[in-house]
């Protein structure tokens, strides 16, 4: 069985171990979503993961609403987002750009107009908007006659993200954001060609990913799936035959990688409500699938020594340890990561985190 510490192939991208770096939002971006020049510090001070994947990153104004969040449909962002590139390839990483679109979670104050979602049902809670929160507003459903457009925005910021350098994209389809919400029944009450059956709803999934691939290559195109439980008000009725169809459909599109945010029964950060899901995409997916949720170098090397995971995705632990992969191999201790600074702007919590001295 592969080690934690054994390169791995995923796509055009040759991982020098197998731990990676998952996507965490931080907002450090500025309010017109370009990124800073302490984004280039932090990607930086973490470029020993196998790879890293960044935090989500708006595909358009309309589809970005989390503030100070990063986009790549900008001349500007496409400028600043090279600058971040080249600071990982010269300390020796690869580096990916996560896109998303967060469909009825975005809020009308962060400029975008009214949302848009697969039917039109407001997602619970609040929504993050400049200087707080407010509720979530109605989305409308997005129109047949709109998903071109969408389409086109996909693929406009997947070529932005080559062109700043980036070795590959990640397509964002879980977390309970627009693909998402257009995946599951909780939240896709349509009646049309991409609703009600499992199939239908798979659509926009397999039109996006199609779309990713001709534009920029299917072995720079991994996705991002979230199956085994609610969040932000998005769920399934059967998971497991949604998520493995699912799984099915892009192994025969030919992904580069697939990597699932599935927490574990003991997290501590939104437990799942269903069993595990990973089981049957292991069985329908045949390229390198990573674990992402909850894992350290114990249980995420057990993982690999099972045969359930090529890879393992680490979280919270890797904004705490910049040098993460040495602590994990070395046995050293991980610093706690500062929940308060997770998205608060500036530098306190994000590039300050100590590397180990002994």
């Amino acid at each position: 069985m592969p080690r934690l510490t054994d390169p791995i192939d995923l796509g055009a991208v040759r991982a020098p171990n197998r731990m990676l770096m998952a996507p965490m939002t931080r907002g450090r971006a500025t309010r017109d979503g370009v990124p800073t020049p302490i984004m280039r510090e932090y990607y930086t001070q973490r470029a020993s993961a196998g790879l890293i994947i960044t935090e989500a990153t708006g595909i358009s104004r309309a589809g970005l609403g989390w503030p100070y969040a990063p986009g790549l449909w900008s001349a500007e962002q496409v400028t600043r987002w090279r600058d971040v590139v080249r600071g990982v390839h010269d300390a020796g990483g690869r580096i990916v750009a996560q896109l998303w679109h967060m469909g009825r979670v975005v809020h009308p104050d962060l400029g975008g107009g009214q949302p848009v979602s697969a039917s039109p049902i407001a997602a619970p809670g609040e929504a993050f908007v400049w200087g707080g929160k407010k509720g979530h507003v109605t989305p409308r459903a997005l129109a047949t006659a709109e998903i071109p457009a969408l389409l086109d925005d996909y693929a406009r910021a997947a070529a932005n993200a080559l062109e700043a350098g980036f070795d590959g994209i990640q397509l964002h389809a879980a977390n309970g954001y627009l693909i998402d919400q257009f995946l599951r029944d909780s939240s896709n009450h349509r009646t049309d060609a991409y609703g009600g059956s499992i199939d239908n709803r798979l659509r926009l999934l397999s039109e996006v990913v199609d779309r990713l691939n001709g534009e920029i290559g299917a072995d720079r195109v991994g996705v991002r799936l979230s199956p085994n439980g609610a969040i932000q008000g998005v769920n399934d009725s059967a998971p497991h035959a949604l998520f493995a169809a699912a799984a099915k459909r892009l192994d025969d599109l030919g992904i580069a990688w697939l990597e699932l945010r599935e927490p574990l029964p003991t997290s501590n950060f939104g437990k799942p409500d269903v069993a595990p899901v990973h089981p049957v995409i292991r069985k329908a997916f045949a390229g390198p699938l990573v674990l992402n949720s909850d894992y350290d170098a114990v249980t995420g090397q057990a993982a690999l020594d099972r045969g359930e995971a090529d890879a393992i995705a680490f979280g919270r632990i890797f904004l705490a340890n910049p040098d993460l992969p040495r602590r994990l191999i070395q046995g050293f201790a991980l610093n706690a990561p500062d929940f308060p600074t997770f998205y608060s702007q500036g530098e306190k919590g994000y590039v300050d985190y100590p590397v180990w001295t002994g």
